[in-house]
């Protein structure tokens, strides 16, 4: 099978590419959508992400999330009221506002290093694909130190090949995280 072309795209400001990556979005659920499984499988990413989404997302004409599983590629171990929950600023910038109100959500727990972690796995492993947990799209940024999700580089989360979701105890900032692992991030067709 012959690879994907990819295409690069650049944007001067995250007020062109928000509306762009919007669009985006809404064509890929549409063509998740409209497959045998009928449902969309979004894995979202913090950051400066979250005030994008919230601004652009809504925005898109027509858009339907009844559909729509949301998911989170990583959390930082804090309460949701914390600002630094992704959970919890999705919550309350995105989630609550229609038509993003109809779509249902996976939240990582405060418990996430160890009962909550292998609930968010089971929970990933009820909504399998071809026999594994894919997102249809994960949407991933990068930290100036070269992080995606909570994989720091050089962490031994990097080598992890049997979880689905890794907690971590010693990553550089914020320690207690928790994250999706290479198999569930190379199982996503669609990774931005």
């Amino acid at each position: 099978m012959a690879a994907a072309s990819q295409r690069v795209l650049v944007f001067p400001s995250s007020s062109e590419l928000g509306p762009a990556l919007a669009r985006f979005i809404a064509a890929r659920a549409r063509e998740s959508c409209g497959s045998e499984r009928a449902r969309f499988t979004l894995g979202l990413s913090g950051g400066s992400l979250v005030s994008m989404l919230s601004r652009d997302l809504p925005a898109v004409p027509g858009l339907d999330c009844r559909k729509w599983l949301l998911g989170f590629c990583d959390e930082r171990l804090v309460p949701f009221q914390d600002p630094e929950s992704s959970y919890g600023l999705y919550k309350t910038n995105l989630l609550s506002r229609s038509p993003l109100e109809r779509a249902r959500c996976w939240q990582l727990t405060l418990a996430a290093c160890g009962g909550g972690r292998e609930d968010y796995a089971t929970k990933l492993r009820e909504a399998p694909r071809r026999g594994d947990p894919v997102f249809d799209l994960l949407l991933l940024g990068m930290g100036s130190d070269g992080h995606t999700c909570s994989l720091f580089p050089e962490h031994p989360c990097w080598r992890e090949s049997e979880k689905l979701v890794a907690g971590l105890k010693d990553s550089p900032n914020l320690p207690q995280r928790v994250t999706l692992t290479l198999p569930v991030l190379n199982a996503a067709p669609c990774r931005q």
